[in-house]
């Protein structure tokens, strides 16, 4: 049986090589601070994507409230502004707050400005 942890590692790399397929740098993985931790941050175009990878397992995910709920998408926010408080050189970047999906080892649906700064 593969660990959850192992599951959440291969689901961020399988949306990591997306991204990067489709023009993105990735400039972060698993970046931690304060209390929380960024799954992927990329830019693109003057965009920094803080992106939030989902292993929706095979029952799917029903909702992105559900599974990215109100306390997770605070944390998401108030790391991403120490991210880049740490690396100036993205200060004037647009800061946009996707959620990747990942099902069965594959990337499931990707969701641009799943939730604003103010959630």
């Amino acid at each position: 049986m593969i660990s959850r942890s192992a599951k959440g590692r291969a689901a961020e790399e399988l949306v990591a090589a997306s991204l990067a397929d489709r023009g993105w740098d990735i400039v972060a993985r698993n970046w931690r601070g304060g209390r929380g931790e960024l799954d992927i941050v990329a830019l693109k175009d003057g965009v920094l994507a803080v992106v939030e990878v989902k292993d929706v397992g095979a029952y799917g995910l029903e909702s992105l409230e559900s599974s990215v709920g109100r306390v997770k998408r605070l944390r998401i926010v108030e790391t991403s502004k120490l991210f880049v408080s740490a690396h100036r050189e993205f200060s004037n970047a647009v800061v946009r707050y996707d959620v990747a999906t990942v099902a069965a080892g594959t990337a499931a649906d990707y969701f641009e400005n799943a939730f604003a700064e103010r959630t």
